[in-house]
């Protein structure tokens, strides 16, 4: 009857709220797993910032063998943690023993980074083939911070609190992610023990190398999963909202409420995860149903996610979208005929680059792929295609892509009002998606013309039903 609960960054960066708000706001505190993320930007200054990629330790570290820049990067963040300590713990012991802990991982990591660049510098060793475990090494830090943290504080408040370290630090041996949870689990007594678990667990196949920055949603997946909870809830700063409260402004958001696992695949595909669609699936397959809820409006029921929800009417539930995508468009008229066999090899190609693919339009002779990537990875993939298809025409234009999702879209005349609802805005629409399956519908325009555009269509599409405090309550 228990269960399992992932608090965000953001809301981490707040112990009082996610004390009285999460914790204590129930009668029975207990029957609960909690996975943390690290503090809010923690991770940023770890490896890179997420929205502009400005390198962090692992950046650093990994573009360059021989400059120790990445040694000062450290220095600054072990300061910024203990400045976070200092503001959790009063003067003391328990001070004390927060930062000897941080000091001990930190001093850890710092020691193995510099015994590797050592040993790198020999020809017979290469820096890269170790990348993706120095990633792993120094995303579990900041993890490791929060929960102890958190349990520690929580246990000074009166919670019978446990810190479940899952990041494998120091073990002796390799284990699967299930059998690390599994064995982490074998003494917690739920009825009397509050768990709080490290968003990042280490495996032997190593969670990076398939979910990057989603991992702490895997570890909340498969806790969900492997433990049989009657529900998986995540804590946000903020609702999973019809629109982006800062763009249509927050009179105008309201709450979902309720929602499928299809319209979330929908989100997170436009990099809006409510959930890392891996990490979803096993939710599903076990019809565990999902809360996203606002740490800040602890009364509200937030919204839930389950595989069968359809709304009682056809509606457009969410107006969401992504800026900074390019529009790779290969042309050729030898693709008449052929669409299957160059669509193979474009694809290829772009998987080699690691870009994510959001959209794609075919006809006869052109393909075009949406990509999330930067312009550096756009100008690899072109090289490539000009070479296998020297007598193509290849274009990129950056664009941005903006969907009206619903689980249930079936409206007639939809395509129509969200055009015209677009063209009285003044706005150019470049491409139009709209699939049978009926669950969203895609506008491609000019990146410029973003902000706009979901104004535009959530005043024509969301805002005249005045859903009140969310468009489908939930139990």
């Amino acid at each position: 009857m228990h269960t399992v609960e992932k608090i965000g960054g953001t809301s981490m960066s707040d112990y009082v709220s996610v004390r009285d708000n999460i914790i204590l706001n129930k009668e029975n505190i207990y029957q609960r797993i909690f996975v943390v993320s690290a503090y809010g930007g923690v991770t940023d200054e770890l490896l890179e910032n997420k929205k502009n990629g400005t390198p962090g330790i692992y950046g650093q570290f990994a573009s360059s063998i021989e400059d120790d820049a990445w040694l000062e990067k450290f220095e600054t963040l072990h300061a910024e943690l203990k400045a976070k300590n200092e503001t959790l713990f009063s003067r003391g012991l328990l001070r004390a023993k927060a930062n000897s802990f941080l000091a001990e991982r930190l001093d850890d990591a710092k020691q193995c980074l510099r015994d590797l660049q050592s040993l790198c510098q020999h020809g017979h060793f290469a820096l890269d083939v170790h990348l993706a475990t120095v990633r792993e090494m120094l995303a579990s830090i900041g993890e490791a911070h929060s929960a102890w943290n958190t349990a520690e504080l929580l246990k000074r408040d009166g919670v019978n609190a446990c810190f479940v370290d899952l990041t494998g630090w120091r073990a002796t041996n390799h284990m699967s992610l299930d059998e690390r949870i599994q064995q982490s689990f074998e003494h917690i007594d739920l009825n009397t023990q509050l768990p709080i678990v490290t968003g990042y667990a280490h495996s032997d196949a190593g969670l990076m190398s398939s979910f990057d920055r989603g991992y702490s949603e895997m570890t909340f997946s498969r806790l969900a999963v492997l433990t049989k909870a009657k529900e998986a809830i995540i804590h946000k700063e903020f609702h999973l909202s019809s629109a982006d409260p800062r763009l249509v402004g927050e009179s105008n958001a309201v709450p979902i409420g309720r929602t499928n696992y299809d319209v979330a695949d929908q989100l997170a595909n436009l990099g809006m995860e409510a959930i890392h669609p891996k990490a979803a699936k096993g939710l599903r397959q076990n019809n565990i149903p999902l809360r996203v809820k606002n740490t800040f409006e602890p009364e509200h029921t937030g919204t839930l996610i389950t595989c069968d929800y359809i709304s009682d009417s056809p509606c457009v539930e969410i107006i969401a979208g992504c800026k900074g995508i390019y529009a790779l468009e290969l042309f050729d008229q030898d693709m008449a005929g052929n669409l299957p066999d160059y669509d193979r090899e474009l694809v290829a190609i772009i998987k080699r680059f690691k870009a994510h693919i959001v959209s794609k339009d075919i006809n006869a002779n052109t393909i075009t792929h949406f990509l999330s990537t930067n312009l550096k990875t756009i100008k690899r993939i072109c090289n490539l295609i000009k070479e296998k298809y020297p007598e193509s025409e290849v274009n990129q234009q950056k664009v941005a892509i903006v969907s009206a999702i619903g689980s249930d879209m079936q409206i007639p005349g939809i395509l129509a009002r969200t055009v015209k609802a677009v063209a009285d805005s003044n706005i150019s629409v470049l491409a139009v998606h709209q699939s049978m399956r009926q669950v969203d519908m895609q506008l491609i325009v000019n990146e410029a013309d973003y902000d706009n555009t979901v104004k535009s269509l959530h005043a024509a599409l969301v805002e005249p039903h005045d859903h009140g405090r969310a468009i489908c309550l939930a139990s």
